[in-house]
């Protein structure tokens, strides 16, 4: 039988050569792959990189994507290690927020692997070569860690805690803590007040189940989206430790102060409820007031696009009232009315003294001149029937008349004294010595009399103030 290889014309040696390589392409594909192409590489920052070793897995939702193939110090002085992983083509692409953390695998397989959690398709996609910073990267808490952390005195304080955390849930209240207690558990231990919490615990379930059926959304994927956003706020709480720290100190320090005020936010609190039934009405009203704000809103709207035109229109205005305020104008009137003005304040300073004193003239006339004047004396027989003010003007006329000589310009004034047998007397009269006279009847005198000396005057009494004078009361006599 012929090689069908010679009857092509190939030699027995090329025909060898090429079975030959066939069948190394055939191992290299089914174990390994082709040694001459790239392989991605990933490479992780862990603090501690004790529990994996090289070919340990490197798994993505559980599925094997890739394997370890080199851990080696970060290069400084602390624990960290670079640990290079081969990531196979299902498991890419790989984005700059993607976590990788050490877990242990299950009982059967032993060992750890790297769970590699890929990031979001909206993060930028890192090369082949590229970093996982330590930020983004976490190692498991094994049990000997925790146990060599619990020394002596840890473990007595433990101890202690948790015998603290006893008496506290089945120590019974001080009469002191007993007293600010509701009335429903008062006398009873933390735990008996935890069991009586159960007997709302229905009507509590039913709250939480409502809500977790709310948390299922109304939309597909809504609860999908609100796990990928929560994932996202972790990620950036995560890669913010230092400032995360910083806000847990913060908010310590907020709590403290908090504390500190205790009395005055439970009285605030206890405000709150008659807070919230004065708001509702508030609200109502509010609710109530924004359709007419509406309205009013709809209707100035001309009056707002008619604005820019009135401003437009006010500049002449504007420009005119500029001028009329310069210097030549009212700034020069002012300045010409200023010693006028300072004399007006004067003026008016003076006023404000003097018209205090008009009105104390004013009332002295109405009150007490006037309704004196009115008066009418009696004076018998003498007396006339008319106000005492109309007889002094009618005694003015008189003494006129007698005042008159032939030519009208005479300055004496004439008695005619009658005979009789009574003689009247005058005192020194001018240095010319006394007058003596005879009348019919004996002269009465002055009313009112003349005294002997002149009455005091006291300049502080309020003329207003003081009670008519008793003129029909006067005595009648001769003078001193």
């Amino acid at each position: 039988m012929t090689d069908p290889w010679l009857r092509s014309g190939m030699s027995r040696f090329a025909a060898g050569l090429t079975l030959i390589a066939l069948v190394a392409v055939g191992v290299l594909l089914a174990f390994g792959g082709v040694p001459f192409g790239s392989k991605y590489e990933l490479k992780a920052v862990f603090k501690d990189t004790s529990n994996v070793g090289l070919r340990s897995p490197v798994r993505i939702a559980g599925v094997d994507v890739g394997k370890v193939t080199k851990v080696e110090p970060a290069g400084d002085e602390s624990t960290a290690s670079v640990v290079t992983m081969e990531i196979d083509d299902e498991g890419l692409p790989i984005h700059s927020d993607a976590q990788a953390k050490i877990r242990p695998r299950i009982f059967l397989e032993g060992n750890f692997f790297v769970d590699l959690q890929p990031g979001t398709p909206s993060a930028d996609e890192l090369d082949s070569g590229d970093a996982i910073p330590p930020s983004q990267t976490s190692s498991p808490v094994q049990l000997d860690q925790v146990l060599s952390a619990l020394q002596s005195d840890a473990r007595k304080d433990l101890q202690t805690v948790i015998q603290g955390y006893g008496e506290a849930v089945s120590g019974k209240p001080r009469p002191d803590e007993d007293a600010t207690q509701d009335p429903d558990v008062q006398g009873e231990t933390a735990a008996e007040s935890g069991n009586d919490t159960l007997r709302y615990a229905p009507g509590a379930l039913r709250g939480i189940g409502v809500v977790n059926q709310a948390l299922l959304g109304t939309q597909p994927h809504d609860l999908s989206k609100l796990i990928a956003g929560g994932q996202k706020v972790s990620a950036a709480l995560e890669s913010r430790e230092g400032e995360l720290q910083s806000l847990i100190v913060n908010l310590n320090v907020t709590m403290a102060a908090l504390a500190s005020e205790q009395g005055s936010l439970r009285a605030t609190i206890r405000q709150l409820p008659r807070l919230v039934d004065a708001a509702t009405p508030a609200f109502d009203s509010l609710n109530a007031a924004f359709p007419p704000t509406r309205a009013f809103a709809r209707e100035i709207l001309p009056g707002v696009r008619e604005t820019a035109s009135t401003i437009d229109a006010a500049f002449p205005w504007v420009r005119q009232t500029r001028k009329l305020v310069s210097p030549a104008e009212l700034q020069g009137l002012v300045n010409e009315l200023q010693p006028g003005i300072d004399d007006l304040a004067q003026a008016t300073d003076g006023t404000i003294d003097l018209l205090p004193q008009v009105d104390l003239v004013d009332r002295c006339l109405t009150e007490n001149v006037l309704p004196t004047g009115d008066v009418v004396i009696e004076d018998p027989p003498l007396t006339t029937g008319v106000p005492n003010y109309k007889e002094f003007f009618q005694a003015m006329v008189g003494l006129s008349g007698e005042g008159q000589n032939f030519d009208g310009n005479g300055n004496y004034t004439r008695f005619q004294p009658g005979g009789g047998g009574q003689t009247v007397s005058t005192g020194n009269v001018g240095g010319q010595g006394r007058f003596f006279g005879n009348a019919t009847a004996p002269i009465l005198g002055t009313r009112p009399a003349r005294p002997a000396k002149r009455p005091p005057y006291n300049r502080k009494a309020v003329c207003h103030k003081q009670a008519l004078p008793d003129v029909n009361g006067a005595r009648t006599g001769g003078g001193p």
